[in-house]
């Protein structure tokens, strides 16, 4: 059973009660890192996707009655659970996610911090009053939705199944909360931790395959507002059938090929380390905003990525639940396969290995998904390697001499995501920050997130932002009253 003990069958939550699918069938929870079965859990179906949508609608009303600060104290209740649980809800997501035990116990923490992030706005959705004339007042009022459907994808399983209803239930809605069918075993068992801790119906995880329990809930006329974070593809079919029985506000945080342009002016030692943090290796590259892209100014390129590799070299494969691990398993085989098939594309495209390329060489490791973090250089910008999201632990590196040709690099794909930029000089790092397309930006550094600052995509890279008050008031509409005397 791997390092962390769970039941055989893990309900899920519906209307405060712990119930399994209504027709019995379960999907299985299998551990990357050695193959073993963790647990089994309930595969939903459209009627329990359904169940959880009737019983979120009927607990609604009361729910936005609730005053906006009991609201947040239930929040605030949620976040203390999840710290008081933090490294069994970690441990879970090491075992059934395959990332590294740090960085999930981060996570937990992360997650701990939204909620409490967001309950402290609960009193900043405020509306306004609009002048119209002396006898006549104008005022707006924020309501919230109703149902809320979340879906979530499998690389942060317990940060977003926790933080991501924390907007949602603030703004006065109630939630259904979809995990991936890979990573579901954090989310079922915050469920249990949070049954008694919010009024029955106003939180429901309900589980199961995403063509299924997910395109019901996608589907379902009575959820008016959805959030998916997830790949392009998905994301696109979302919106197409978001909209075949009733309109939908609709929110996505979708891929990302995302560049980092190292100019020639720019602290190396500095490159190196945000190269290697953008990359993201600790969750096996398995990240949206992964700067997966490094474009280098010829005068430094030879140097950095030498350095860059044998900083990837010294990175320790192993064992997810070991603290010592720095990168880990791959999700699942089918990601698993994906990624050794753009290893080969890679190859065949002309781009030198410099570091990685395989497995890793390791016979402990042998009966899991192991990938050895991976740096292609010479890669064509117009390559495939350069242009698809691979979304593992592989980084392009490409140069470029003069700085309209880093833009037309950075801006050469679909996405627009995330890009960072290392440079000392202040016009060059303004300039490219103005001229990147993509949502968030970092300026000398990489991959860290920044709780009340907006995170988000252009392009393909997705509709909305999060992390901040923008988050909050997604999960209202304003409605406006006028009023003549």
């Amino acid at each position: 059973m791997g390092g962390t003990r769970v039941t055989e069958k893990l309900p899920m939550l519906v209307g405060g009660k712990r119930v399994l699918a209504r027709d019995g069938a379960t999907l299985d929870a299998v551990n990357p890192a050695n193959g073993e079965l963790l647990a089994r859990f309930p595969r939903g179906r459209p009627e329990d996707v359904h169940a959880a949508v009737v019983v979120a609608q009927e607990a609604f009303p009361e729910w936005r009655a609730t005053h906006p600060l009991e609201r947040a104290a239930v929040v605030r209740r949620i976040a203390d659970a999840v710290e008081e649980h933090a490294d069994e809800l970690a441990r879970l997501d090491v075992d059934d996610n395959g990332s590294p035990i740090r960085e999930m116990r981060n996570d937990a923490h992360i997650a701990a911090s939204l909620l409490r992030y967001f309950a402290g706005l609960a009193l900043q959705l405020r509306g306004d009053t609009v002048p119209t004339g002396h006898d006549r007042l104008d005022y707006t009022l924020p309501e919230p939705f109703g149902v809320v459907g979340r879906i979530i994808p499998f690389n942060h399983p317990l940060m977003f199944a926790a933080g991501r209803v924390a907007a949602p239930l603030v703004a006065g809605n109630t939630v259904v909360l979809k995990p991936s069918e890979h990573t579901s075993l954090s989310a079922l068992r915050l469920g249990e931790l949070i049954a008694g801790l919010v009024p029955p119906g106003v939180v429901n995880v309900v589980t199961g395959a995403g063509d299924e329990a997910g395109d019901a809930l996608v589907a379902h006329p009575g959820v008016r507002r959805l959030a998916f974070i997830g790949s392009v593809a998905i994301g696109r079919a979302i919106q197409q059938r978001a909209a075949t029985h009733v309109v939908k506000t609709v929110t996505l945080e979708l891929g990302g090929k995302n560049p980092i342009a190292i100019f020639p002016d720019a602290d190396l030692d500095r490159a190196v380390d945000g190269a290697l943090r953008g990359m993201n290796f600790t969750w096996q590259g398995q990240s949206c905003g992964s700067t997966s892209r490094l474009l280098v100014h010829t005068s430094l390129h030879d140097e950095l990525v030498e350095r860059l590799a044998a900083r990837m070299e010294a990175l320790q494969s192993g064992m997810p639940a070991e603290e010592s691990t720095d990168t880990g398993a791959i999700v699942h085989r089918r990601q698993y396969d994906k990624v050794v098939d753009y290893l080969r594309i890679g190859r065949e495209e002309g781009a030198r290995v410099v570091v990685g390329g395989g497995p890793a060489e390791d016979d402990a490791l042998a009966g899991g998904l192991f990938l050895r973090p991976t740096l292609f250089d010479g890669v064509r910008p117009d390559s495939r390697l350069a242009r698809e999201e691979i979304f593992g632990p592989v980084l392009a590196a490409m140069p470029f001499d003069t700085y309209d040709e880093a833009v037309s690099i950075a801006n050469g794909v679909g996405y627009g995501l995330t890009a960072a930029v290392f440079t000392r000089d202040l016009a060059t790092a303004h300039r490219f920050a103005r001229d990147v397309e993509a949502g968030y930006v970092w300026i000398n550094d990489a991959s860290r997130h920044f709780p009340g600052t907006p995170y988000g995509g252009v392009k393909d890279s997705g509709i909305g932002r999060e992390e901040g008050t923008e988050e909050l008031l997604s999960y209202v509409q304003l409605k406006n009253v006028n009023l003549a005397f």
